[in-house]
């Protein structure tokens, strides 16, 4: 155990929870080093976040566990009890940096409803849309924070690439007062040096430079130089060393920022009068530098030039994802377990109001969730791909299945749109129970031959197309599942489209007329073709219309394989 306890980031003990912590207490350490524990019961019927629940990331393994099982998810975190997003797990999404504070104390003021002032320079505001309305955050004005002024007494988040007037440029706290950092890699350190300066010379510097404006160390988003410093040694180690991404440019593209300090004497060694200034800018996409050059030189050998410049978009790591995610006709039992697991790993879930309703007991309170209107289809899609682009793990619900008649293919198109190179942001998809597939079952087995579905929606595709399709699928004898068949302003469709069938089909076709299946109000009616009224047919109702050689059986409506019984 000792063995595994050292290796491990996370560990699934499939024992009761006393046994757990008799195996794991002579262990413990503390919570940043100690990986997540979590427990199952031998019946798989209940999974417990033990320890680790935020650091060790017990919590969200038990969320996806649970959802993989079927089980209930155990999870006794205060910020859990109260619907609240976990401050010291706040940042990650964005690819922030935690600083200083006492982490531990401010996440028990917010459990204990105390105030938090919040003072956010910088970053991504995504994260308040997680608030619930009672919530004890409250947001200071952008200029007392970027100002320095004195902060109030009460515990304080602070998100910025500046330090706390309170903090040390090394994260110390003097003052004591009850704060804690996350900070935003906004700044990108443009470098230039004499070939074999050392590391040691550099990152000195960068400390100076950043020191002089209160700029925070853990909000170096990277570094950036000429393309004739590829292979310095410095360079290469700073950039392993933090994790910090090298962007190299050419001497033209060098040339193109206007920058404060150009030198006619770097044009004449590399061909471009601006190497640290202006790698800054075209790393940050900026016009402005928060720091002009700098230079630095040893006491025996080797200088430096440093220049920062702040992005407005900060560098995240995570390359991003997107999840296609279908929700199935409604109800949570019916909702693939994968479909489950992938709606609890996402940062934001994006869908229609209706469709996010119906999942909502499933959403945790470190997402954040965006509905919008039935017509807002492309700008969901933008807005996810968007927000995949920033590093986030986005889901785009659709009811039913996502690729069919769902936004799978919107958002692929947008992504084309983008010019996407088919792997960042990923791409994954989770099939749904459609709507054709849920009417089937509740009816018997009337897909068991050749079949087809068809919306009567004419908003994307001409009536005279809808038309045809129609007609071939009759002529065909399909049979045919009608998505969308009446709306309020849109009446005559679903009669034009059975008077088509009627024309290839007997007026004794057996025809399933389902609402709202595996929802509340249900309704599922077989009855013939003759005896269809339209007024009972809605936006939430599918028509299923056999084929030829479909038959009703006490009730049941059945469509013969071929077979001979």
């Amino acid at each position: 155990m000792a063995a595994c306890w050292d290796r491990a980031t996370q560990l699934v003990f499939f024992l009761p929870v006393g046994a757990v912590v008799r195996l794991i207490a002579p262990l413990l350490q503390n919570k940043h080093q100690d990986p997540g524990v979590v427990a199952i019961d031998d019946s798989g019927t209940f999974v417990v976040s033990v320890s680790g629940g935020h650091q060790g990331g017990a919590d969200a393994l038990t969320r996806q566990c649970a959802a993989l099982l079927r089980a209930a998810p155990v999870i006794t975190s205060a910020s859990e009890g109260q619907q609240l997003p976990a401050v010291d797990l706040l940042g990650k999404p964005y690819g922030w940096q935690r600083g200083g504070g006492d982490w531990t104390k401010v996440a028990s003021a917010l459990a204990q409803r105390e105030a938090i002032a919040v003072h956010q320079t910088c970053g991504e505001t995504l994260w308040r849309q997680m608030l619930p309305d009672d919530s004890s955050f409250y947001f200071a004005d952008q200029q007392t924070a970027a100002s320095n002024t004195q902060l109030p007494a009460s515990p304080q988040l602070w998100i910025s690439d500046q330090l706390p007037p309170s903090q040390d440029s090394e994260g110390h706290n003097p003052a004591k007062s009850l704060q804690v950092c996350w900070h935003p890699r906004t700044l990108w350190l443009g470098l230039g040096c004499e070939r074999g300066t050392s590391t040691e010379l550099i990152e000195v510097s960068i400390r100076q430079v950043l020191r002089d404006l209160n700029l925070a160390w853990q909000s170096i988003a990277g570094i950036a130089s000429i393309d004739l410093k590829q292979d310095e040694v410095a360079f290469q180690t700073l950039a392993e060393r933090h994790q910090w991404p090298l962007h190299l440019f050419s001497a033209a593209q060098l040339q193109e920022p206007a920058v404060p300090n150009p030198s006619d004497v770097v044009t004449q060694a590399v061909g471009t009068p601006s190497v640290a200034e202006a790698a800054a800018l075209l790393a940050a996409h900026s016009q402005e530098l928060v720091i002009t050059k700098q230079v630095f030189k040893g006491e025996q050998q080797g200088a430096c030039t440093i220049a920062v410049a702040r992005a407005d978009q900060p560098y995240n790591p995570r390359p991003g994802h997107l999840y296609l995610i279908g929700s199935g006709p409604g109800s949570l039992a019916q909702l693939t377990a994968a479909a489950r697991a992938a709606l609890l790993d996402c940062d934001v879930v994006i869908g229609y109001g209706l469709y996010l309703d119906l999942l909502r007991p499933l959403f945790h309170p470190n997402q954040v969730v965006e509905t919008s209107k039935i017509t807002q289809e492309v700008q969901r899609a933008e807005r996810a791909v968007a927000l995949a682009h920033q590093g986030l793990t986005v889901g785009m619900v659709s009811s039913g299945d996502c690729g069919i008649y769902g936004m799978g293919g919107l958002v692929m198109e947008c992504l084309v749109q983008r010019g996407w190179d088919g792997n960042t942001p990923g791409v994954s998809a989770f099939p749904g129970i459609t709507a054709l597939q849920a009417v089937a079952a509740r009816v018997g087995a009337p897909l068991m031959h050749d079949f087809c579905a068809i919306s009567l929606s004419d908003l994307l595709v001409p009536w005279e197309v809808i038309e045809k399709r129609l007609a071939a699928a009759a002529q065909g004898d399909f049979v045919v599942a009608l998505y969308n068949p009446r709306s309020k302003t849109r009446t005559r469709g679903i009669e034009i489209a059975l008077e088509i069938l009627r024309r290839h089909r007997s007026d004794d076709t057996p025809v399933a007329i389902a609402r709202s299946l595996y929802r509340s109000g249900e309704s599922v009616r077989c009855l013939t073709l003759k005896e269809v009224d339209v007024t009972t047919i809605d936006m939430l109702t599918v028509v299923l219309i056999g084929n030829t050689r479909t038959f009703l059986h006490q009730g049941r409506m059945v469509t013969p394989r071929g077979y001979k019984v």
